[in-house]
């Protein structure tokens, strides 16, 4: 069960898939927008237009009728009249033309915005597969389409039946109409029944719009697997990554572990923590840690201190401020010099004690470390901020 859930796709399609289908000219579009915006355009062009472009057309059938009764005869002479008279329609009609285009540009812009593929122009003989063409006629996608344009059909022809029934008087009445009064009613007939369909379309376009928008949803959909494979494939195997990640470890603790016979000292909690310290008069700002752990590898410091007879000393409030607050390479924080100093001046005298003889030093037990720096006492604090006052 859990290999076939697995294999459906159920997911939603990932920033990657959608970039990928858009690379290959895959992106949604709604025809019933396009055609709506555009016949919208058109018959708000043609209103805007409406006067210019009549008297243009008046003037042009005026132009095309008029000439010389000599002229007929000259069949060169009719050919650059209609070639006259085709260049003023095209510099009439050329606004309303221009307004066309660009709405049928930003129509397709609308919805999917601007995408220019370069594997759209790659021929794919696929496509002429008759039997892959036939198949498609009984695909979901074909029986969607067939109900739309039955249903735009339907509605669109609906519309058209209401507008003539509604003004059948009208239409009726237009031969006894005078010639200017019959074209006006003409007009404003044809403009009702223009918005009219223009309105059945809006509805279309309203339901075909959320439509396209699921259906390209549904179909970029990936499997669960799909997933994972991307995954691999864009940030890398994570079981990969993991062990890279575990040599990584492994390798910074050898190296770790390799500075511990160059310490002067190794600072403990006794048990949980552990902090190699070094310092040398020469080259050295400040004492700097070599290596530090908590539990199982604090215990690996200590051995390997024991092995090559590096100092131990149970700090613990030292050991936990050092742990807390620096990384391995890292100097010491300021706060810490008093207190890390006494430890390197016990180490030293010890040094010279186990050398020369005389007074031993004495182990020091309590360092003045700042409690802001004790995570131990701001663990506390955060527990009881009464115990912030008491302490102080």
């Amino acid at each position: 069960m859990a290999e076939d859930s697995d294999l459906e796709k159920t997911e939603p399609a990932t920033p990657k898939r959608i970039e990928k289908a858009r690379a290959e000219g895959d992106v949604p579009r709604s025809k019933e927008l396009g055609t709506c915006t555009l016949l919208l355009a058109a018959g708000l062009g043609i209103l805007m237009l409406g006067s210019h472009l009549s008297a243009a057309m008046k003037q042009n059938l005026s132009s095309g009728l008029s000439f010389e009764r000599q002229a007929a005869f000259d069949p060169q002479f009719l050919l650059v009249k209609i070639a006259e008279a085709l260049f003023d329609l095209l510099i009439a009609f050329a606004p309303l033309a221009f307004l066309l285009f660009v709405v049928s540009i930003g129509s397709a812009l609308i919805l999917g915005g601007w995408n220019v593929s370069e594997k759209a122009f790659i021929p794919n003989f696929n496509r002429l597969n008759p039997i892959k063409g036939f198949g498609n006629f009984f695909s979901k996608n074909s029986a969607v389409e067939l109900v739309k344009a039955i249903g735009k059909t339907l509605l669109v022809g609906s519309i058209a039946c209401m507008v003539i029934w509604g003004d059948i008087d009208k239409i009726m009445a237009l031969s006894l109409q005078p010639l200017h009064t019959g074209i006006g009613m003409v007009n404003d007939l044809l403009l009702k029944g223009f918005l009219a369909i223009v309105g059945g379309l809006v509805l279309i376009a309203a339901i075909d719009v959320p439509w396209q928008l699921k259906s390209y949803a549904d179909k970029l959909k990936m499997t669960k697997e799909e997933i994972r494979q991307e995954s691999k494939e864009s940030e890398g195997n994570p079981e990969i990554k993991a062990r890279i990640r575990q040599q990584q470890r492994e390798i910074a603790r050898r190296r770790m572990m390799s500075e511990i016979p160059k310490a002067d000292v190794v600072i403990t909690n006794p048990t949980h923590y552990a902090v190699a310290i070094k310092y040398s008069e020469s080259g050295m700002r400040a004492p700097v840690v070599v290596a530090k752990g908590s539990d199982a590898i604090a215990l690996k410091i200590r051995e390997i201190a024991g092995e090559h007879n590096i100092p131990t000393l149970e700090v613990p409030k030292l050991a936990r401020a050092l742990y807390a607050h620096t990384e391995l390479g890292d100097e010491i924080p300021e706060a810490l010099y008093s207190a890390v100093a006494e430890i390197l001046a016990y180490v030293f005298q010890m040094r010279i004690f186990k050398k020369t003889g005389g007074f031993r030093p004495d182990t020091p037990n309590e360092v003045p470390v700042p409690d802001e720096l004790d995570p131990h006492n701001e663990l506390l604090v955060t527990i009881n901020p009464n115990l912030k006052a008491i302490a102080s």
